[in-house]
């Protein structure tokens, strides 16, 4: 059974789970009025040419943020549909998805734990709307958004964090990090909000 978090809480990833490495990671939503079936990232990475204008046609992406000393320092260290691989090879992104239709995971991120360089002490997760200024949308048009971490041996949910905050009028979400301490991974539910409208923006908030 897996772990519900509120936000602000940190919980142990691999203490206690013994043999714990290769995870993998998950963000869902749907737009508000719009119930999905089951969808696990709805149209959350749909592609660059999905439209707009509607809230059920947010385009949102997710990236990871590799980071050394809660710093970004290369351009390399960023994971994004434009940069699927880690250059370590550590994290994997699943990349776009054109429809987010249909049940089960649309979108994951891999994470070989052991694999992640000793000089990254954290993984951020992000998702922003893609054009959010240009389209006029906001993560206030979207519902029921969360993370999760499950084991990628046995499928079973580690983590789950639902967003329930008001992030009307925000265009980005810091949703959770991954990090290191005392030689084990921690998971911190972070869901902060913030008005950058670029993937860029984001990345200097850790420059």
């Amino acid at each position: 059974m897996g772990i519900n978090l509120q936000k602000g809480q940190r919980v142990d990833l691999t203490k206690g789970n013994a043999g714990l490495n290769r995870i993998k990671v998950g963000l869902g939503w749907d737009p508000v009025g719009q119930e999905k079936s089951g969808g696990f990232l709805g149209g959350l990475f749909s592609s660059r040419n999905s439209g707009g204008g509607s809230g059920k046609n947010i385009d949102c992406d997710a990236s990871v943020l590799m980071l050394q000393n809660d710093k970004v320092l290369a351009g390399d260290d960023v994971i994004y549909f434009g940069k699927l691989t880690s250059n370590c090879g550590s994290i994997q992104h699943s990349g776009d998805n054109l429809t987010g239709d249909g049940d089960g995971d649309d979108e994951v991120i891999t994470v070989e734990l052991s694999s992640v360089p000793a000089q990254y002490n954290k993984l951020a997760f992000v998702v922003n709307i893609y054009d959010a200024a240009g389209r006029n949308q906001h993560f206030g048009m979207i519902q029921n958004a969360y993370i999760r971490i499950f084991d990628d041996r046995t499928g079973n949910e580690l983590i789950r964090y639902n967003l329930s905050d008001n992030y009307s009028n925000l265009t980005t979400l810091i949703c959770g990090e991954i990090y290191r301490h005392n030689n084990e991974w921690k998971f911190a539910a972070v869901g902060t909000g913030t008005n950058d409208v670029k993937l860029g923006d984001v990345v200097r908030r850790y420059q």
